[in-house]
């Protein structure tokens, strides 16, 4: 666990933000993530559907947007969610992270005023990443 600093905060501020926005008609729990990634930040929110595997995680929603925008490596993210404990991202939301910085810091936020930080790769050990996917073929 890391100390937590203004720039996490800051960052989990925006995710509170983005939490107000959240469509979660079927859960009730709300969900808010802020990427941090080339110098900007970017939101996002859980959006659930009736079709429970169509729902997007706030997580993929906010790195969606940094994609979007060109960003594809990120320095951090912060997640909140309605529980009283700090909201850890789903194991979904931490392999796809993955994808943009194994190590990135990850700031965590429920209802109450205790947060918490992380590295994804301390959430997530031995992720699989494109590391795999670089290799020759093996000989036949």
């Amino acid at each position: 666990m890391s100390d937590i600093t203004k720039a996490d905060l800051a960052l989990l501020a925006f995710a509170r933000e983005a939490q107000e926005k959240a469509y979660a008609p079927y859960s009730g729990f709300r969900v808010g993530a802020a990427v941090y990634a080339g110098g900007e930040i970017y939101q996002g929110c859980n959006v659930e559907n009736a079709a429970y595997g169509s729902s997007i995680c706030a997580e993929r929603g906010a790195a969606m947007a940094a994609v979007q925008a060109g960003n594809t490596f990120f320095d951090g993210i912060a997640v909140v969610g309605d529980s009283e404990d700090p909201t850890v991202p789903c194991g979904a939301c931490r392999q796809f992270l993955a994808e943009f910085n194994p190590e990135m810091r990850v700031v965590m936020g429920g209802r109450l005023d205790h947060v918490r930080a992380s590295s994804l790769d301390e959430l997530l050990p031995d992720a699989f990443v494109r590391g795999y996917l670089d290799q020759d073929e093996p000989s036949k």
